[in-house]
């Protein structure tokens, strides 16, 4: 066996380990929400809590990151886009973190420009990079997150804003390394931004692909990361 056999292999051990761990991760959540509605009212909005969703959201965010990686290197991600209404879309994201907001007193909202109702996209991939990315803009956000949708040059543009302190200078001139893996340097892995940049880039329609962006600013002045799909 070479060692491009040994390496397949071990990725495949780690992939059906992060399947096992996302399923348990799953069965964990549904008996923790069970539990949650038998509590009194009061118990069930503590600080505590928050801190238990936010992690639960965390934790399978980065699980679905590792099997989408996993599939992405050995071209098995299937990519399967369709027209979506994007108030529904967008509505629904933020549904899921509901709980989370309601824990930590963040505002959350979205404006959708009506000149761009539609988005043609794959609606589980781009949940999963919207996702990941909420949930970065939840750790670092002070009371308010919004999500916009627009479009720019022909691209449609999701954009989740915080009003958080914004990503670190250095991050956003190197975005591009963050964007190929791991940095080292940084001691950052990067891994959510380089999920998201190849789960953009998947997205092509005459030969352009699409991209990520993070940047400082916008409405809420805190932190932006943008997602362009062609």
């Amino acid at each position: 066996m070479n060692d491009n056999q040994q390496a397949l292999d071990f990725s495949t051990v780690i992939a059906s380990t992060v399947h096992d761990m996302k399923n348990s991760l799953a069965m964990l959540m549904q008996a923790h929400s069970q539990w949650l509605a038998n509590l009194p009212g009061t118990a069930r909005h503590s600080a505590e809590q928050g801190v238990i969703e936010f992690e639960f959201a965390h934790l399978n965010g980065m699980l679905v990151q590792l099997l989408g990686l996993y599939k992405l290197g050995v071209n098995q991600m299937p990519l399967q886009p369709a027209y979506h209404e994007l108030d529904d879309f967008i509505e629904a994201q933020l549904a899921c973190h509901q709980d989370v907001f309601a824990s930590r007193g963040i505002a959350a909202s979205f404006e959708v420009d009506p000149l761009s109702p539609l988005g043609f996209f794959d609606r589980e991939l781009i949940a999963s990079v919207l996702a990941n990315s909420i949930n970065n803009a939840i750790r670092y956000a002070r009371h308010a997150l919004l999500i916009t949708v627009s479009d720019e040059a022909g691209q449609l543009v999701l954009t989740i804003n915080d009003d958080g302190e914004g990503y670190p200078t250095e991050m956003i001139e190197r975005q591009a390394e963050y964007m190929q893996g791991i940095n080292q340097s940084s001691g950052s892995t990067g891994l959510g931004l380089y999920f998201a940049g190849r789960i953009a880039a998947l997205h092509q329609r005459n030969g352009i692909g699409g991209h990520t962006r993070i940047s400082n600013g916008g409405p809420l002045g805190g932190g932006v990361f943008s997602l362009y799909l062609p």
